[in-house]
C-alpha cells in the first residue's frame, strides 16, 4: 500500500545524511532486538541510534559501513538510550520485528553528505 501523496517541498524538510558505523553495542534493554549505533557524520558529528537490525547484521558487518539516516527528527528515548537519528532500512519481508536490512552507500562518500 502506498502511503499518502506528499508534496517535494515536504520531502526537503526530511535532510537524510550518510555516516560510518564506528561501535556497535548490544542493546538488551531494548523491548524489541536492537544495536546502539555510534555512526560519524563527519562534520556534523557523532551521533547516536537504536537499530532493530540485529537479524541480518552481525555487530562485525556493522562497523566501518556507511549507513542512511534521518538527522532532523526530534531525539527518542528508548529504555535508557537516547536515540539521535533514525537509520534507514527495508524489511527482509518475514514477519519478525529485528528482520531490517540496513541502507549503505554503494561506494565510499565523504561522512555527512547529503541524499539528495
Amino acid at each position: 500500500m502506498i502511503k499518502a501523496q506528499i508534496t517535494f517541498e515536504d520531502f526537503e524538510k526530511v535532510d537524510i545524511r550518510v555516516g560510518t558505523v564506528t561501535k556497535v553495542e548490544d542493546f538488551p534493554e531494548a523491548r524489541k532486538s536492537a544495536y546502539k549505533l555510534t555512526i560519524d557524520f563527519g562534520e556534523l558529528g557523532i551521533k547516536y541510534s537504536s537499530a532493530q537490525i540485529v537479524k541480518n547484521q552481525t555487530k562485525e558487518d556493522l562497523v566501518g559501513k556507511q549507513v542512511i539516516c534521518v538527522v532532523n527528527f526530534a531525539p527518542r528515548q528508548i529504555g535508557p538510550f537516547i536515540s539521535e537519528v533514525l537509520t534507514l532500512g527495508v524489511s527482509d519481508g518475514t514477519e519478525d520485528e529485528s528482520n531490517w536490512v540496513i541502507l549503505s552507500s554503494f561506494k565510499k562518500v565523504p561522512n555527512g553528505g547529503n541524499i539528495k
